[in-house]
């Protein structure tokens, strides 16, 4: 993804790449745009929850979703802008493949002036065969969102 003439996609790459957890995560920034967002998580033995299994553990999945659903709202509303997870329900469906990376996807589908709802999904091949989905909410700090 080439963000040198989007402004939205250098502010994303930043918040996917430099933010202290994401960074310490690994986390890509694959796509931005239209109240969606897109990370992969680059599988790494030291993100294992398991060793026996290879899996990433479900933690580092519970970070990804709840991240990407905060590219998700910055790409509603065009620009960074501060957020804090007000409510994130994850359904774990199965384990993702050994030494698979992970990507994520989210949509804000719904602003209000303080709220923004999100969903999302993570796979590990096969998008249509999710590992995880979630639901939240955000909380929306600084200036009115949309109604």
């Amino acid at each position: 993804m080439d963000s040198t003439d989007d402004p939205l996609a250098e502010q994303a790459r930043h918040m996917v790449e430099t933010v202290p957890q994401a960074a310490a995560l690994g986390f890509r920034l694959v796509s931005v745009g239209g109240g969606r967002g897109s990370i992969l998580v680059p599988w790494r033995a030291e993100l294992v929850g398991d060793p026996a299994t290879d899996v990433i553990a479900s933690g580092v999945v519970t970070s990804l979703l709840d991240h990407c659903c905060g590219l998700a709202i910055n790409s509603s509303k065009g620009e960074r802008f501060p957020t804090a997870t007000l409510d994130l329900r994850i359904d774990y469906m199965r384990p993702a493949a050994p030494r698979a990376d992970i990507t994520a996807l989210a949509h804000c589908y719904k602003m209000t002036r303080s709220i923004a709802f999100v969903r999302a999904e993570a796979w590990d091949v096969d998008p249509a065969d999710p590992i995880a989905t979630a639901q939240a909410a955000f909380i929306l700090h600084g200036a009115s969102a949309p109604r």
